[in-house]
């Protein structure tokens, strides 16, 4: 039985969503869970607004190009003989290792706007780890799985919806995980608004009975300690602007912990 060519539509669903999902996935682990980095931590580092915000216009610009993909993906259904199953997943593979490379070279290397572990060392080491088993191997897998394709099995043979919904849903789990609170976290980062009185952020601080961890040099970030998390909200009446764990707004802040 001769091969299935995958339509151009098709083939770059799989690519672009699994470049996205890439993206995703260096963003809600890398900047939000773990924070070795934000997009420019290398560029005005000590802004945490300027990097939360760049954070923010990154993680919007892949879902721009996940529904790209989804919106191929979707306009592809019709085809006749359409391929499915492990030639979307290779493409999917291909996509994800594309944006770990892509990452390495251009934001690592050439630009040099932010390293794997921003407190390492020995940042090139975390650089070349992280680009072999997320970058490289991801590409290698993908090809390796189009090139062995089982022709019989890389057709539909039930419902033209499956696998589109699947990937649907894991870019929108991708997206819900962004938006989850975090629960029962020590510490509260809270960010007043530019200009507030050092007088003022210490009340604040002490209406919700809260004790200062660490505060930057401008005295309008700080870090406390509070026991009844439910307090936070108190804070946007003492002159807060951003609230981590508040849900005000929720996203990357609220996994903001320095």
């Amino acid at each position: 039985m001769a091969r299935v060519e995958a339509s151009g539509r098709y083939r770059w669903s799989g690519y672009l969503l699994g470049f996205a999902l890439g993206g995703f996935f260096d963003g809600i682990l890398l900047h939000q869970i773990l924070q070795w980095h934000h997009l420019l931590s290398a560029i005005n580092g000590q802004d945490i607004r300027f990097q939360v915000a760049a954070d923010g216009y990154f993680h919007a610009l892949m879902y721009v190009i996940a529904l790209g993909g989804l919106w191929m993906l979707w306009t592809s259904r019709t085809e006749p003989d359409r391929p499915l199953g492990r030639l979307l997943l290779a493409n999917i593979l291909i996509g994800f290792g594309s944006w770990h490379t892509v990452d390495g070279i251009v934001s690592h290397w050439v630009l040099g706007i932010h390293r794997i572990r921003m407190d390492s060392g020995n940042p090139l080491l975390w650089d070349l780890l992280w680009f072999g088993v997320f970058g490289i191997l991801p590409l290698a897998v993908g090809w390796l799985m189009r090139r062995s394709g089982d022709d019989d099995g890389m057709r539909i043979t039930r419902s033209p919806y499956v696998g589109w919904s699947l990937v649907a849903l894991f870019v929108i789990g991708a997206g819900v995980q962004a938006l989850r609170l975090p629960q029962g976290s020590e510490f509260t980062t809270v960010l007043f608004a530019p200009g507030t009185a050092p007088e003022r952020i210490i009340r604040a601080v002490g209406s919700v009975n809260g004790r200062l961890v660490w505060a930057d040099a401008s005295g309008e970030l700080v870090v406390i300690r509070i026991a009844d998390e439910q307090s936070r909200l108190k804070l946007f009446r003492q002159g807060a602007i951003l609230v981590s764990g508040s849900g005000l707004p929720a996203g990357c802040f609220d996994y903001l912990r320095i």
